[in-house]
């Protein structure tokens, strides 16, 4: 590998064929669900109860053609939307000779490659570990990220001579199942705790992510696994 390889930075994110079928793909399926949508309307306008009767009668008596173009349009402009949430959740890897950065909606991360002691990726989540175990980069799945695929992101790190760890977390072991008011957790950990359990429960991606890092800040480090939330301490907290 020449240095002119080593040098220049590699950019790694979900692949233009995946992007542009989600892209054409759902606003397709919208449309086609807000016309079906349309003639069950028809169909249950005939039924003698049922419930949201004033809004199923509302669509069924709309005048043709505008009932059916209305259908496909808002169907179509639902899809839209999807496109739109995707998009802000691909997450776009840059890998610099002395830096590593992620893209993902408005939110950036970044840590330079002399504070990087491992990276790894799994389905889940993509983490940059620093020397004391702490997470310099963190982009989990369930905080809204949509991530490359993993042999790419593996070859791309490989390219810059970043030290990939191929069978994932090397802390995996050390992890501990939170449950309420445990014992050994620093100062105002439980309370966080417990704010995120009931995040995890109504699927709050924002707030999901922003108690991780407030636990971060504590030199506590999260990850869950069937809905349970497992912790373990890192030698230092992270940066703010």
């Amino acid at each position: 590998m020449s240095k002119t390889d080593q040098d220049a930075a590699i950019r790694v994110r979900q692949k233009t064929s995946d992007r542009v079928l989600v892209a054409a793909g759902f606003p397709v399926l919208g449309a086609g669900a807000g016309f079906l949508l349309k003639l069950l309307a028809h169909w249950a306008s005939t039924w003698p109860w049922i419930p949201w009767k004033g809004p199923v009668d509302l669509i069924a008596k709309a005048p043709e053609p505008a009932a059916t173009i209305g259908s496909l349009v808002l169907g179509a402009l639902a899809g839209v939307a999807v496109v739109v949430l995707a998009e802000r959740g691909y997450v776009t890897v840059t890998i610099e000779r002395d830096r590593i950065t992620t893209d993902r909606g408005d939110s950036t991360q970044s840590a330079p490659r002399a504070a990087v002691s491992g990276v790894f990726a799994d389905r889940k989540r993509l983490v940059v570990l620093g020397a004391q175990g702490e997470e310099l980069i963190a982009e989990y799945k369930n905080e809204g990220a949509d991530l490359p695929s993993i042999e790419r992101l593996a070859e791309a790190f490989r390219t810059h001579g970043y030290p990939w760890l191929p069978d994932g977390d090397p802390y995996q072991d050390t992890y501990r199942r939170w449950v309420a008011d445990m014992p050994g957790l620093p100062p105002g950990g439980n309370v966080l705790f417990k704010a995120r359990a009931e995040a995890l429960k109504k699927s709050e991606e924002k707030e999901i992510g922003e108690l991780r890092r407030e636990l971060a800040r504590l030199g506590l480090v999260v990850h869950d696994t069937g809905g349970r939330q497992w912790w373990r301490e890192t030698g230092a907290p992270a940066s703010p």
